[in-house]
């Protein structure tokens, strides 16, 4: 507006001076353009001061060109109801038609499987196959099947598998397959599957599923073939050993091998230089001792590289297999004092119970028993608790029982731990042949007629660098070591002096095989404590008097049976239980008194086992003679002088006590004369 009353300002001007310079001079005027019809006229500022000042309105909009559109209040917009949004159809082609969603758990189900089959196939390379293959397999192992169809059968899953046996192996269900394949296979398919798989046969024997294909396929393969495996081992027997799966392919082969073939991977835990030249190990020397002295290694070597290799192992707690057992026995025979304490420590508690199911196992056990301290003995009772009745059962952990009734001072865990386990099953273990050991060692301790001489041997068993060591002087131990590690090729005697005793051939050798009481308590007091006070006796005689009949016929229970009724070595039943005994005698002669009958079959008298089991004990205890005397035989001698019951008559003249003897020489002697009893002298 400002600029617009400036410009009628100045034209006003130019027109009074033309006005005022006469008519006779002509200027050209300005002529004011017609204002367009969009547009107003402007108004002078002179004239509008004039007249009284309008009110401010606000500018109304100016009119849109016909070029333009008019834009839409929003206010006039918010009054119409909002349209829904549409989604834009696709310029090329129809629209596409919407899936419909399963309404029922059913179809949801079905879908999910559906969903889950098409991962499956983009993620297993041989889905397919393995489908088919489980179809196979459940057809050929059933065992209505016949044996031809099955051979059939097999021979298309191995046609199937050619080429794909290393990737089918480490499945979870095709590696079953397989296994089943190789077990009822002919040899020929039996040695291509073997053929295929032999370059890769160690890294089958780490996978979980693949392992039990190749311990299968050792079972079934030929001499040539497990000495190609074993040989295939070389260098890799500590490694795989340490691998919780692979130790189970190591621990078959070592099962499998011949005496060599196990020396040659027992080797490889001894020293480096044996682990990688291979010809060091075709030596038949099976004393780690003898290998160290004929190949002149040091002995302080191989102890350190043994330790190094059992070390992880026992970390790790893989100590069911053999093979560790036998090298820990070859550890021990070099072991210094302070070495063996280690192990020893290291192997007390639930470990140990896993290791005492063979012979060498058990001897590690023995030696933690007999040379643990106080507290390492107490955590091995400890981590029996809970498997001593299959300790007690077992061929070579009732040994480890018998050792710790015999060595262990702290009668009252013994009691607590493994009497209170035993009194349950007292009648169970009387007839088993390995149960009823730890019985007779605290009826009659380390009977020869009982253990044999090998397991004599293995109780007698003892380390021999601790007791060593703790009996010489500080000074000779010195002058010992210093001794041993200047020789460099060792020598014969000082090894002899560091090793185990020789019990292999279970000979006593005398000095080698000097028993060692690992416990400070008197054995008798020991033995007392265990087993009278404890009531573990008295229980047991409940026991005999109970199953006395079985316990007599019976090829294991008659030695128990004799035992208690002689009231065992020493008398230790004696005195606590003699009326029990007693009681025991009289149920023993009131069986021997039955009718002979046809009714009456193996009768306790006629039987093998009874009859011999009566007769020892007419011949060593006189007060059960004189009670199957008075109650069974007296008048009837004649009718027991005929088979296996003649064994007990003839017993009466043989005994060495003369009370026997005068009490049935009178109605004997006619029996003699008449030919009918043959005179024992």
């Amino acid at each position: 507006m400002a600029a617009t009353g400036k410009l009628d300002r100045t034209e006003k001007r130019k027109r009074v001076r033309s006005a005022q310079g006469g008519a006779g001079s002509e200027k050209p005027t300005l002529k004011r353009s017609k204002p367009s019809p969009s547009e107003k006229p402007l108004k002078s500022h002179a004239k509008d001061s004039k007249k009284p000042l309008k009110p401010f309105k606000k500018a109304s909009p100016s009119k849109p060109s016909p070029s333009e559109k008019p834009l839409k209040s929003h206010a006039k917009d918010s009054k119409k109801p909002l349209k829904p949004f549409k989604k834009a159809s696709p310029s090329k082609g129809p629209p596409a038609q919407e899936t419909q969603e399963p309404q029922s758990k059913k179809e949801r189900r079905v879908v999910s499987k559906v969903e889950a089959e098409e991962r499956r196939k983009k993620r297993k390379k041989h889905y397919s196959l393995q489908q088919e293959l489980a179809r196979l397999w459940e057809k050929m192992r059933r065992r209505n099947i016949e044996k031809g169809e099955r051979s059939k059968l097999v021979t298309e899953g191995l046609q199937k598998m050619k080429g794909k046996i290393k990737e089918i192996a480490t499945s979870h269900v095709s590696s079953r397959v397989l296994q089943t394949c190789v077990k009822y296979c002919s040899q020929e398919e039996r040695n291509v599957v073997f053929e295929e798989l032999r370059p890769d046969l160690l890294t089958l024997a780490r996978s979980t599923y693949a392992v039990h294909l190749v311990k299968k396929l050792l079972d079934n393969a030929t001499k040539k073939q497990l000495e190609g495996f074993i040989s295939s081992l070389h260098g890799q027997v500590a490694a795989l050993l340490r691998h919780m799966v692979g130790s189970v392919v190591v621990e078959h082969a070592f099962q499998l091998g011949n005496g060599s073939q196990k020396q040659r991977l027992l080797s490889e835990l001894y020293s480096t230089e044996l682990q990688l030249f291979k010809d060091l190990t075709s030596n038949n020397e099976g004393r780690l001792i003898d290998i160290i002295s004929k190949l002149g290694l040091q002995k302080s070597s191989v102890l350190q590289h043994m330790s190094s290799v059992i070390q992880p192992i026992l970390e790790k707690g893989i100590v069911d297999h053999s093979i560790l057992h036998s090298a820990l026995m070859e550890y021990f025979s070099i072991a210094d004092k302070i070495s063996a304490a280690d192990v020893i420590q290291q192997l007390s508690g639930s470990l140990l119970v896993r290791m005492i199911h063979t012979r060498d196992g058990s001897r590690v056990g023995i030696l933690c028993i007999r040379h643990g301290s106080a507290k390492e003995r107490k955590k091995i009772i400890k981590g029996m608790k809970g498997h001593v009745r299959k300790i007690a059962c077992d061929q070579y952990g009732c040994l480890v029982l018998v050792s710790i009734l015999s060595v262990v001072d702290d009668t009252k865990l013994i009691k607590k731990v493994i009497i209170h386990e035993l009194e349950p099953i007292l009648k169970d273990l009387v007839f088993d042949k390995n149960g009823r050991r730890p019985l007779l060692q605290l009826l009659h301790p380390l009977c020869p007629r009982y253990f044999s001489p090998d397991d004599l041997a293995s109780l007698n068993l003892s380390v021999p660098s601790p007791c060593t060591q703790g009996e010489i002087s500080a000074e000779e131990e010195q002058t010992r070591a210093s001794a041993i590690d200047e020789s460099d090729h060792g020598d014969a005697k000082a090894d002899a002096d560091l090793s185990l005793t020789d019990v292999d051939n279970g000979v006593n050798s005398g000095k080698n095989l000097k028993f060692i009481d690992g416990g400070k308590k008197d054995p008798s007091i020991r033995r007392s404590e265990l087993f009278v006070e404890s009531g573990l006796a008295e229980r047991l005689i409940d026991t005999c008097i109970e199953s006395v009949g079985e316990l007599l016929k019976s090829n294991f229970g008659k030695e128990v049976i004799y035992e208690v009724a002689t009231g065992g070595s020493d008398a230790v039943l004696q005195c606590s239980s003699a009326e029990k005994i007693d009681e025991l005698h009289r149920t023993i002669a009131s069986l021997a008194a039955l009718p002979k009958t046809e009714e009456l079959q193996d009768h306790i008298l006629e039987h093998f086992h009874s009859s011999r089991t009566i007769r020892k004990l007419v011949l060593e205890c006189p007060k059960f003679a004189s009670t199957l005397w008075k109650s069974a035989l007296t008048g009837k001698c004649e009718m027991w002088a005929q088979g296996h019951s003649c064994k007990i008559v003839s017993a009466f003249l043989e005994s060495s006590h003369d009370e026997v003897r005068h009490l049935a020489e009178k109605e004997l002697q006619p029996l003699v004369k008449r030919g009918i009893l043959q005179n024992p002298q």
